[in-house]
């Protein structure tokens, strides 16, 4: 599995991705410095992230079912932390 978290908010979203859809690919990257003094930034550094996600839990469900997925592993940080989030979400061999 890859990963490029490198701070501590997308250390938590690697972690808390890997213990609910074990991935067998993941990618965390803080998109944060592309919003800087935009509204949502709480100048934090950690508010703006983008995730791909590749995992066997994926297969067979709907585009809008495996970001459900990836809502419901990162609630807290959502609802905390996390002011945006892109998601890529696929099966293994898509």
């Amino acid at each position: 599995m890859n990963t490029l978290a490198t701070s501590p908010v997308a250390d938590q979203i690697a972690a808390r991705l890997t213990t609910a859809l074990a991935p067998s690919y993941l990618e965390v990257v803080n998109d944060s410095h592309h919003h800087a003094g935009h509204m949502g930034d709480d100048r934090s550094g950690e508010s703006h992230f983008s995730v791909i996600v590749e995992s066997a839990a994926f297969t067979g469900l709907s585009r809008v079912q495996r970001q459900r997925l990836v809502n419901q592993a990162l609630a807290e940080l959502l609802a905390n932390r996390i002011h945006a989030l892109a998601i890529k979400a696929r099966a293994p061999g898509e």
